[in-house]
Parts: C-alpha cells; sequence; structure tokens
C-alpha cells in the first residue's frame, strides 16, 4: 500500500507524525484566539452587538479547536475522529447560544454601535486571516488539520460579513 500522511495500512489505526514547526503553529493560533476571544468578548458587551459576541465564542471555540488538535495530534485516527466530532457539537451548541441572544437583542431592541463593531470586527479579520495564512500548508491533512485551516478561513469570511453588518447598522441606524 502507498504510504499517505504517515499511514501504511489506510489509516484505520495510523498515526500522523507531523512537524514541530505545525506544533508551533497551532500553539501561536491557539494564543491569537484565546486573545481575540477576550477582546471580542469585552467590546461585543460594550457595544452591544451580538456580532462581535458570536465572534468571540467562534474564536473560543477556535482555541479549544487548536488545543484539542494539540492534543490529538500524535493519536490514533479514531480519537482524532472522535476530536473531530466534539469540536462539531461545541460549535452547534455555540449556535444554539447566539440565535437566542440574537432574538433577545432583537425583542429589547438594542442597537449596536457600529463604529466600534467595524473596528474589532477587521482586527479579527486581521487575526483570522494570519492564522490561516499560518495553516495553509497543512490544510491537506487528516480531518483535525483540515478542521483548524477551514475553522480559520471561514472565520475570516465571517468577519468580513460582521463588517458589513457594522456598516449596515452604521447606515440605516437599526438593528434590524
Amino acid at each position: 500500500m502507498s504510504l499517505q500522511h504517515g499511514c501504511s495500512d489506510g489509516c484505520s489505526t495510523g498515526t500522523q507524525a507531523p512537524n514541530g514547526r505545525y506544533r508551533i503553529i497551532l500553539w501561536l493560533a491557539l494564543f491569537i484566539n484565546a486573545v481575540m476571544f477576550g477582546v471580542e468578548m469585552l467590546f461585543g458587551i460594550w457595544a452591544s452587538s451580538v456580532s462581535l459576541l458570536a465572534d468571540s465564542l467562534d474564536f473560543l471555540g477556535d482555541a479549544a479547536n487548536y488545543g484539542i488538535s494539540l492534543w490529538v495530534l500524535g493519536m490514533g485516527l479514531a480519537a482524532r475522529a472522535k476530536a473531530s466530532l466534539l469540536k462539531a457539537a461545541t460549535m452547534g451548541i455555540f449556535g444554539v447560544w447566539i440565535l437566542g441572544r440574537t432574538l433577545w437583542g432583537l425583542w429589547v431592541g438594542n442597537l449596536p454601535d457600529a463604529m466600534m463593531m467595524g473596528s474589532i470586527a477587521l482586527l479579527a479579520l486581521a487575526a483570522n486571516v494570519l492564522v490561516a495564512a499560518m495553516l495553509y500548508t497543512y490544510r491537506e491533512g487528516d480531518s483535525n488539520m483540515r478542521s483548524v485551516w477551514i475553522c480559520s478561513r471561514n472565520d475570516a469570511l465571517g468577519n468580513v460579513a460582521v463588517v458589513l453588518a457594522a456598516i449596515g447598522v452604521f447606515g440605516t441606524a437599526s438593528n434590524l
């Protein structure tokens, strides 16, 4: 059989042996995401922005994602697959919470601070683009390696949506 990603038996029980550079990049990504979680949570509350709060939870989820990926890095395929399922379930829980928070904000009529929302979203965009660029080389690995790159890439696209939402709030002075 051909060797693929360090497996010789079809990857049923094989382990991957990523290089030390990948571990360093994961640690840096974890740090950047943990810091951005704190920044966006603080400013999301201050600006009354559900978009920033949602993105802050996404940064928390990504930091956990990188931590889990570091933890299972040298483990077998079954452990790495279970870690991927845990990551997906966590993001689903975050999504349900944000939906509830959004509906609450519509009910009470909170208007977010558009300038702060847009500024922090641009900072978050820069952080996600940086992390995605660092992980680009590893985007073709196992489900955990792909998931960390895909998360950062998709999060950068999400940050563009938050910037557009801030522009919409600024232009219309409305939270709808």
